[in-house]
């Protein structure tokens, strides 16, 4: 895992706020799932072995069985395909990219600098790569100059330098070279890939990994597979709040994300016969809001942590290159009058992206299942607030943007009349209540997104727009007064 801090600035009230509103969190990926070390990917024809990383299912590669899924390993060779040509399938080869010009889009291929088990030995033993030539389809795991991986058909080839051929290339698509192969595949992400980036102080990041790896702050408990953010930060109070009602947000995020991949065959009219792309996980989250809250007309939002990652499916002889992305954030409104001390516990899964059809075309899917155990609520005086700590996920395919989804695990406090309440949530908390009006506090959560035209790039048809994913909203109730 990489780590780029900012420069550690003090927050003032202005920014403090926004920070609350964007505190919707670093989320992702359903039912406990255990990545595990990247080891060598299955042969093109081989089915899927029990326990593997990832699953597979469907059909065919030539010997009829489905194309494997699973990471692929640290290593990996470019695949190529020469569509309409005889032989042309999908195979690994001994070649990689060594440099592209994404301005250009000139790249040059070489002999692959590690050996390559799956490639038929030349006379003498070693590895033969292919000649490379117009018409073929390449797919390549990131390389200097394309970070997000290649997808590229070769339209010349423009003659040898020093160490490889020199290419000139133009967009492809997925079902040139899958063609009519089945696959599909529920794959984790290495928690230690992930690049950070801290957007605001007191941010921590902890992980666990196969091989009982563990990085973040001693104390921090988390599964294997897990990601986790902490945050402490304080926010903008009411004008003419005591130093005593000062507003603190604080707790965690945890995450096991996993990308969510198939593709289904040839279709009658081209392109693929079914496909999907989608971000799921497991989610726990602990986190509390305390003090009271400065006004605003509108939510505010402040991301304090990006994490970046490229992680490399094996589909088949394939290397497909996923782009992820996760914004956490804090989102808080209100309307500077109540004064809370809310505690909650958050666990549960989600799972956002889109699914495929020629009939139907691109469809959305967002689903989300959270239970909710509030540990402290207490809520003073007349008014209303709301805080989410939750997370922007966006997956993409070699660079090209294809799913954007948002989970906004969220609080919400509201108080009318004379109110000063404290609900028993824990064993050995009393309860207190001295009010003449009404108070509650709720649990919710906000899911939504967008499929983007990009998601093309499994060769089907071009979106004409972004299609939403649909809101998905939940609230429920976790103390008040009767009635």
């Amino acid at each position: 895992m990489r780590i780029r801090k900012r420069p550690p600035r003090a927050l003032v009230p202005a920014l403090a706020a926004s920070a609350l509103l964007l505190v919707t969190g670093c989320s992702a990926g359903p039912g406990p799932h255990t990545p595990s070390a990247a080891g060598p990917a299955p042969d093109a024809t081989a089915s899927p072995s029990p326990g593997s990383s990832g699953s597979s299912t469907g059909t065919t590669d030539r010997g009829g069985r489905p194309l494997a899924v699973a990471a692929a390993p640290a290593a990996t060779s470019a695949a190529v395909a020469r569509p309409g040509a005889v032989g042309g399938r999908a195979h690994r080869t001994g070649v990689e990219v060594t440099s592209y010009d994404s301005r250009t889009r000139r790249a040059v291929i070489s002999p692959a600098r590690h050996g390559n088990p799956s490639v038929s030995p030349a006379p003498g033993g070693t590895p033969a790569p292919g000649r490379t030539a117009v018409g073929d389809v390449i797919a390549s795991a990131p390389a200097p100059g394309a970070p997000d991986g290649l997808l590229a058909e070769v339209t010349e080839v423009i003659g040898e330098k020093p160490g490889g051929t020199e290419v000139q290339t133009a967009p492809a698509t997925l079902d040139a070279l899958l063609g009519d192969g089945r696959a599909k595949g529920t794959v984790p992400v290495d928690p230690a890939s992930f690049d950070v980036e801290r957007l605001l102080p007191d941010v921590k990041v902890s992980w666990t990994r196969t091989g009982d790896v563990h990085a973040g702050p001693e104390g921090a408990k988390v599964p294997l597979g897990g990601l986790r953010v902490d945050l402490a930060t304080r926010v903008a109070t009411a004008e003419g709040t005591p130093a005593s009602a000062a507003a603190t947000v604080s707790g965690f995020v945890q995450v096991e994300p996993e990308v969510d991949f198939s593709y289904g065959g040839g279709s009658t009219a081209g392109g693929p016969a079914s496909a999907r792309l989608g971000v799921s996980g497991a989610w726990t989250s602990r986190w509390a809001l305390k003090g009271r809250a400065a006004a605003s007309a509108q939510p505010l939002r402040l991301p304090f942590a990006k994490l970046h990652a490229d992680p490399v499916l094996q589909v088949g002889p394939v290397p497909v290159v996923v782009n992820l992305d996760l914004t956490c954030y804090l989102r808080i409104s209100g309307d500077g009058g109540v004064t809370v001390d809310i505690e909650q516990d958050l666990k549960g899964d989600f799972n956002a992206g889109g699914t495929y059809d020629p009939a139907a075309g691109w469809t959305p899917v967002s689903a989300s299942h959270m239970t909710s155990t509030p540990v402290h609520t207490r809520v003073t005086a007349a008014g209303g607030v709301k805080a989410a700590l939750g997370a922007e996920a966006t997956v993409g395919l070699y660079g090209a943007v294809g799913v954007t989804a948002d989970l906004a695990p969220y609080l919400r406090g509201e108080a009318a009349g004379t109110v000063d309440a404290t609900s028993p949530t824990r064993s050995g908390t009393k309860a207190g209540v001295g009010t003449t009006g009404t108070w509650g506090v709720y649990g919710g959560l906000d899911l939504n997104g967008t499929l983007h035209v990009q998601l093309s790039v499994f060769g089907t048809p071009v979106l004409r727009r972004g299609i939403p994913l649909g809101a998905l909203h939940r609230e429920w109730r976790l103390a008040g007064s009767p009635g």
